[in-house]
């Protein structure tokens, strides 16, 4: 008797933990983010300031201050074109990515006018290390960030391009910066923004989840990289101008995403990203249902 209860409570236990297995149900809607900033360090980031070679911090311009990603100028004298940008080390290339950003304090001497109250995240950026030496911003589209002076209209979620155009109402728009939709945000306030970056095809900028700008087809050329004078390549610190001309027109669907520093302190935290770009397999058990790129070569089968 005893035997044969010890075999009945084996066989119980296999036939539960086999039904419990076999109702375990992956929510395939949950999205995953990931946090780009860990809060702790600039672990998983490179720096590139103009002037300075890769990961040369120059002044302590990028530090982790209270769970925060800082900018700060505070071991400066004078700002003289040291433009910093702070890359993650993975490209993506259909993603969301969101975070929030505050401006603070007081800009740095030397800083030009128009970099007041003035940052942005970097979308399909090239690499830290394929900027030249003294290049002040890279190639890649911008989504800038602005803060109000606290009496001036001053949107922000704006477009830039340096290096880059864009289609929008059916033509090429070569302008180097356009204005979003957004409101203005004055003082020190904490703002949330995301990006919508769907390869080649479209890129969408929310500020305070309301759309300010939605645009088509970012690729290679205009910008501050024209075919115009040596001059103004120089001026913008490129040295292999004949490389980007040779790319002019060429689709953008990849890159880097970075941030940037231009002279005025600013704050940055929940930096996390949701890759688009995934397994489309139903019958995979990564499979999830908000990809809306596929690569297969992910799939994980039982």
């Amino acid at each position: 008797m005893r035997t044969t209860l010890l075999i009945l409570t084996v066989l119980f236990g296999f036939i539960s933990c086999k039904n419990s297995k076999e109702n375990i149900s992956i929510d395939v809607d949950k999205e995953e983010w990931i946090s780009l900033f860990n809060g702790k360090d600039l672990g998983n980031w490179e720096i590139k300031i103009a002037g300075h070679k890769v990961d040369d911090n120059y002044k302590n311009t990028f530090i982790v201050e209270d769970g925060i990603l800082r900018v700060i100028y505070k071991d400066y004298d004078t700002f003289t074109n040291q433009f910093g940008h702070i890359y993650y080390k993975k490209p993506f290339s259909y993603y969301k990515v969101k975070l929030d950003y505050r401006f603070t304090g007081e800009q740095v001497p030397g800083g030009p006018s128009w970099a007041f109250r003035n940052s942005g995240i970097m979308l399909h950026s090239q690499s830290a290390a394929s900027n030249s030496l003294n290049q002040n911003f890279p190639v890649s589209i911008e989504m800038q960030f602005l803060g109000g002076s606290g009496k001036d209209e001053r949107a922000t979620g704006n477009l830039c391009t340096p290096g880059t155009i864009v289609r929008m109402d059916d033509s090429i728009n070569y302008n180097h910066c356009i204005t979003s939709s957004s409101k203005t945000y004055h003082g020190d306030q904490w703002v949330h923004a995301e990006a919508i970056v769907l390869g080649d095809e479209k890129i969408i900028h929310i500020i305070e989840s309301d759309t300010v700008f939605t645009y088509l087809n970012p690729m290679i050329g205009g910008g501050l990289l024209t075919k115009g004078a040596d001059e103004e390549w120089k001026n913008n610190g490129v040295d292999n101008k004949e490389e980007w001309l040779a790319k002019d027109g060429q689709p953008l669907n990849q890159g880097y995403i970075a941030l940037q520093a231009e002279s005025h302190p600013v704050d940055f935290k929940n930096v996390e990203l949701l890759d688009l770009c995934g397994c489309m397999d139903k019958k995979a058990r990564n499979y999830k249902s908000y990809y809306v790129k596929a690569d297969n070569t992910k799939c994980i089968y039982d």
